[in-house]
C-alpha cells in the first residue's frame, strides 16, 4: 500500500504560514548542524504529523526546519526514516512525497557513508553521480501515487547541472570533492569484507543505508536531485579496527562544516 502524505499536508502548510520554499535538503547521520546556518529557523517534529512515525535513530532529529539562507527560504529535513527500523518503503519516502506536494522543485540528499574506492578517506566529500539500490525495496511498488510516473527514467538520477554547480562551489571554497557511485543497502548491520568485495565488483564507491529510495521517489515526482556523501570510515576489510555508529556520527559532525559550505553555496546559487 502506498503511503499518502495528504493528511499531514495541511499541518505543514499551516506551520509554514506565508513561506513558500522551493528547495529542500535532507540531512543524514550526524549532519543536523547545517541548520545553524539558517536565519530565524523554526522546527516541526515529523512525529507530530498524521501518518508520520517518530524518529528513533541516534543522530536523526526527525524534524522539518524552515529558515532563511541568502535571502530565500530553505526547508530542511533533519534526519530520515530507514528500512532497518522496520518501516515500509512507502513510509521511508513519506517526507519526499510531502515535499513535492509543498511545491519543492529540487532536493539535496546527504548521508554518511563508508568509503570503498581507494581514493576515498574518512572526512572526504563524495558527490553522488549514480546509485545502486541494493535494499531490494522500491517505494513505487503498488498503486501509482499522486503526481508520480509509473516508470521513471533513472538514467540520470542526480541532476547534471546541479552536480556541475556543486563542483564550481567546491573550487571556489577550496573543498576537495570526488564523484562516485553510492550503493544503498538494507542494514542495519555493517557490511562484511566479502560484501564489500562484491560491491567493489559492482562498481560502488561508497555504501550506506539510506538515500536510494528517496531519489527514486523524487525522480518519479519530477524533482531534481543532488546527492553528497560524507565518508566517515573505510569500509569493512579495507582498514583495521571495528566500525561503530558512534564513530560514524563523530566523523560526520567533524566534516559537517565542509558539507555545509558546499550545500550552502549550491542553494544560494540555485535558480
Amino acid at each position: 500500500m502506498t503511503a499518502d502524505p495528504g493528511p499531514a499536508l495541511d499541518c505543514v502548510r499551516e506551520w509554514l504560514g506565508d513561506r513558500r520554499p522551493d528547495l529542500a535538503i535532507v540531512l543524514g547521520s550526524g549532519l543536523g548542524g547545517f541548520t545553524s546556518r539558517l536565519e530565524q529557523p523554526r522546527a516541526l517534529s515529523l512525529g507530530s504529523l498524521p501518518g508520520f512515525p517518530a524518529s528513533a535513530v541516534e543522530g536523526h532529529a526527525g524534524e522539518f526546519v524552515i529558515g532563511g539562507l541568502a535571502g530565500r527560504d530553505i526547508l530542511v529535513q533533519r534526519g530520515r526514516f530507514h528500512l532497518y527500523e522496520g518501516h515500509a518503503a512507502g513510509t521511508v519516502v513519506l517526507p519526499i512525497r510531502l515535499l513535492a506536494r509543498l511545491g519543492i522543485r529540487a532536493v539535496v540528499v546527504t548521508n554518511a557513508a563508508g568509503g570503498i574506492h581507494p581514493t576515498l578517506a574518512p572526512g572526504d566529500l563524495m558527490l553522488i553521480a549514480d546509485q545502486v539500490n541494493l535494499s531490494f525495496r522500491n517505494p513505487l511498488f503498488g498503486r501509482v501515487a499522486t503526481g508520480e510516473t509509473r516508470f521513471p527514467d533513472m538514467s540520470d538520477p542526480y541532476d547534471a547541472d546541479l552536480r556541475q554547480l556543486a563542483r564550481q562551489v567546491a573550487r571556489e571554497e577550496s573543498l576537495g570533492i570526488q564523484d562516485g557511485v553510492y550503493a544503498g543497502v538494507l542494514g542495519p548491520s555493517y557490511e562484511t569484507p566479502a560484501e564489500i568485495r562484491m560491491l567493489q565488483r559492482l562498481g560502488a564507491d561508497a555504501v550506506g543505508m539510506s538515500t536510494v529510495l528517496e531519489v527514486v521517489t523524487a525522480r518519479a515526482l519530477g524533482l531534481r536531485c543532488l546527492g553528497c556523501s560524507i565518508i566517515t570510515n573505510r569500509a569493512a576489510g579495507l582498514e583495521s579496527g571495528r566500525l561503530t555508529h558512534a564513530e560514524v556520527l563523530e566523523r560526520a559532525e567533524q566534516a559537517g562544516a565542509a558539507l555545509g559550505r558546499l550545500v550552502g553555496g549550491v542553494l544560494q546559487r540555485f535558480r
